[in-house]
């Protein structure tokens, strides 16, 4: 590293922004996350014995991903080397496999290869990395947004792990805004501000599980505030709302937050009063609440709590979604009141919920056994010759199109996830399957 070097990497260190100064440099300095990184942890314990092999990190923005190759970049004795896949090519990669050969061809150093957003390498790229991965010649980090299991290649997945992270808690994200407030050197400190509570949680609130959202708004608050008579820059509530974009919503005199009155909403088209829904709609609607957001609690709320008992209810729930994008308000309000009124109105059941939950855990759980070969997909080249789909029968061609077989894996015959309750549509679903099976 020459001079001129020397001073764009200080220069570019001091004037980098608050979210990535403050990234942690040690393990003990990671917040959140503790249900991959908690002292007791396979991942802190690897990392800290430097026996890091191949790890895949999945989560959302925000959430540490590169946090954590960079803390492993300080703590290991390997070569450390990053390369984003939105930019590099394989040129790229061909000077990291020559530097990572020559390192542990002589001196049988190890080097660790970041790739930042690694489901923007296609196919090719992803493949030549497989072989010095599978070799030793690399050890690889990925990080991405998108779920592993669609975007990155099964075999280099089969030789990493892979560790979801979770977006932070409002908690963690807290303890983030204070810490930059008060580290004077690499957070804000040097500037002298304070931030009121009420700011602090606001901010980590509405960061929505993103700490780099925070501490963006942060920074621009202090960074754009002018001093108070003692001398001091005060982040307030107004500061905070104006320098994250999203003002304070209020819904009444004693302060109650959109939290309460949003879980007020639910719980009346859950609990079938219309006349609830659409008052505790009406008072956020009054404070100004995104209306984008309330449409996308009707959709969740249509699927868990009315579910099969009205399968119409998700459709007119999307539709209003759709519908409030388009006019917006103050039309929208009728769209968001008739499908909350709808939802309230109609038959409950969370049975979908209970069969995707117990579904989850029996994959989460317990082996993955084959799919049955009868049920196995003949037509791609080569697969009916190896027996793919025999025996399959053909619903249709029996009476009443239904043909008892097997669907579920070998030794999960007669499990049952879904259970059918006595309401609306899905008590006629129920009668329907009962007369199926006869």
């Amino acid at each position: 590293m020459d001079l001129f070097d020397y001073m764009r990497s200080n220069t570019m260190e001091k004037e980098s922004p608050l979210a990535s100064r403050l990234r942690p440099v040690t393990l003990d300095e990671v917040v959140g996350q503790k249900h991959i990184v908690g002292k007791d942890k396979l991942l802190y314990r690897a990392i800290e014995a430097d026996k890091l092999g191949s790890v895949i990190f999945y989560g959302p923005p925000g959430t540490g991903k590169t946090t954590l190759a960079k803390v492993i970049a300080n703590t290991t004795r390997a070569n450390f080397r990053q390369i984003n896949a939105t930019v590099a090519g394989k040129k790229d990669m061909e000077e990291v496999v020559r530097e990572a050969k020559d390192s542990l061809g002589m001196y049988g150093k190890k080097t660790i290869l970041f790739v930042d957003e690694i489901h923007r390498f296609n196919k090719g790229q992803q493949d030549y990395l497989l072989p010095f991965v599978e070799d030793g010649t690399l050890i690889l980090i990925g990080a991405t947004t998108e779920n592993p299991y669609f975007e990155v290649n099964g075999a280099l997945l089969s030789r990493s792990r892979v560790f979801e992270l979770k977006s932070l808690e409002k908690e963690d994200i807290k303890e983030l805004i204070v810490r930059a407030v008060r580290d004077r050197e690499r957070g804000m400190g040097s500037y002298d501000a304070q931030i009121d509570e009420e700011a602090a949680d606001f901010l980590a609130d509405v960061a929505g599980g993103d700490a780099r959202a925070a501490l963006n708004a942060l920074e621009l608050g202090i960074l754009t505030t002018e001093r108070s008579g003692d001398g001091k820059i005060h982040i307030d509530i107004n500061v905070a709302q104006e320098c994250i974009q999203k003002r304070v919503i209020r819904y009444d005199k004693d302060g109650d937050n959109h939290y309460d009155t949003i879980s007020a909403f639910i719980k009346s088209m859950r609990g079938s009063d219309p006349d609830a829904a659409v008052y505790y709609l009406a008072r956020m609607l009054y404070a100004g609440e995104d209306i984008r957001f309330i449409a996308r609690r009707i959709m969740i709320h249509a699927a868990e709590d009315v579910g099969m008992a009205d399968p119409q209810a998700l459709t007119v729930a999307v539709s209003a979604a759709q519908a409030v994008e388009r006019v917006g308000m103050p039309e929208a309000r009728i769209i968001l009141a008739q499908a909350a009124i709808y939802v309230a109105t109609a038959p409950k059941s969370n049975s979908v919920v209970t069969a995707i939950g117990e579904a989850m855990e029996a994959v989460a759980a317990e082996k993955a056994m084959p799919v049955p070969v009868h049920l196995q997909d003949k037509h791609y080249k080569g697969a009916e010759k190896l027996g793919h789909g025999a025996g399959y029968l053909y619903p249709h061609d029996y009476p009443g199109h239904y043909v008892k077989q097997q669907y579920l894996p070998d030794g999960m015959e007669g499990r049952q996830f879904y259970h059918m309750s006595d309401q609306g549509y899905e008590k006629k679903v129920s009668n329907f399957m009962e007369l199926q099976k006869k």
